[in-house]
């Protein structure tokens, strides 16, 4: 793959709800951070890709309420109505066609103003399926379930991953939601949707981000610190959830396997230093880590009982705090990006893992992660 990299990032903080904050607000905050991490100005910004979605923003054409506010006027511009990483994944494409050199790519949620129950309904087949009255959270806890029954993990195993994000959520400004908790206060927590309870839930969240991409010839200019992409892939699996394997995540495991092949990782359990992932219930960290293949099939549990994915150990995964410490959807996997570059170029604060050389960043689409993107991201081209 030819030279590319992010040469500037920015986030909002995320909250419950920003009622004062319009999406053109956030999109113009996290837009103005980015440009001003990277040392530029929107006229050195040659296209931009905006990830929004009709629903959730409750207009169509949602992108058009925003394309002042990151600065795309007289711009070539696109829409991604998808995770933040499938945005920035087109935003790369742009640049590896040698068309552009630079590409701001920005994503905005606002979880407070959405009804999650209905939205999320409707990504499900419309004839089979939408009647039930199915839901991202219900769809999740029958994977959970599948899940547990296939391998034996067990819902406290589960519950380590949300106390050990919520607790590292404590060291990152931007985070929702910090907590210091237990593994029984996570199981005394109420039944959203069984296995699922409260506290294994992300919260509805209220956040933007930006990632700023270019060719590695412009890269070299606007920075003296960029953080190259090494490989990049994604991966389907199918659209109706009753043709899917729950427990078998192939999707992602395909889409590891490409993205390790392009950025020249032999064993990702020796060659990556950092994972940041999509948890938006504490049950997917396990799952997507068998699938990118850092424990084998039904050995996620384990892994995260060990204590090698905390902070402190051999694999840190999501020491942001992840999404289960705040979850603007849309803008979570750009957040993840975000946060495994800014721990390659030593800029993560409080909550920086020492030596972090090459991360992985992730994200999905759609119900029980129908779709992945991966990301592998390191500071030497």
């Amino acid at each position: 793959m030819e030279p590319a990299a992010i040469v500037g990032v920015g986030m909002t903080q995320i909250k419950r709800e920003r009622k004062a904050d319009g999406f053109a607000d956030l999109v113009y905050e996290a837009s103005r951070a980015a440009l001003d991490d990277a040392g530029m100005t929107i006229e050195q910004i040659d296209n931009v890709i905006t990830v929004s979605n009709d629903f959730f923003d409750g207009r169509t054409i949602s992108s058009m309420a925003i394309q002042d506010a990151c600065g795309s006027f007289d711009k070539n511009v696109s829409t991604v109505e998808g995770d933040g990483t499938f945005g920035a994944f087109y935003g790369l494409m742009r640049i590896l066609s040698g068309s552009y050199g630079t590409t701001l790519v920005c994503a905005h949620h606002k979880g407070s103003e959405s009804e999650m129950a209905l939205i999320t309904n409707a990504m499900f087949d419309p004839i089979y399926a939408r009647f039930l009255g199915i839901d991202a959270v219900t769809s999740s806890a029958l994977q959970a379930r599948a899940y547990m029954a296939k391998y034996g993990i067990t819902e406290e195993q589960c519950a380590m991953v949300s106390v050990k994000n919520h607790g590292n959520a404590f060291a990152n400004h931007v985070a929702q939601l910090p907590l210091e908790l237990t593994v029984e206060e996570v199981m005394s927590s109420p039944y959203i949707a069984d296995p699922i309870k409260l506290l294994d839930c992300c919260p509805i969240s209220d956040g933007a981000a930006t990632v700023i991409l270019a060719s590695g010839e412009r890269a070299k200019k606007i920075t003296d610190k960029p953080v190259w992409v090494k490989g990049v892939a994604h991966c389907s699996s199918a659209y109706h959830l009753g043709d899917m394997d729950l427990h078998n995540v192939s999707a992602l495991e395909e889409a590891a396997k490409k993205a390790y092949s392009m950025a020249g990782i032999g064993d990702p359990k020796k060659d990556i230093d950092l994972v940041e992932l999509y948890d938006a219930f504490s049950y997917m960290e396990p799952l997507w880590l068998e699938g990118l293949g850092f424990c084998e099939r039904g050995g996620g549990g384990e892994l995260t009982a060990s204590g090698k994915t905390a902070t402190g150990g051999e694999l840190p995964v999501n020491a942001s705090g992840g999404c289960l410490s705040g979850n603007p959807i849309l803008v979570a996997g750009l957040n993840r990006i975000i946060e495994a570059a800014l721990q390659i170029r030593g800029d993560a604060g409080e909550h920086q893992v020492d030596g972090v050389k090459t991360a992985l960043a992730h994200g999905i689409n759609g119900p029980c992660g129908q779709s992945h993107c991966v990301w592998i991201l390191g500071g030497e081209k």
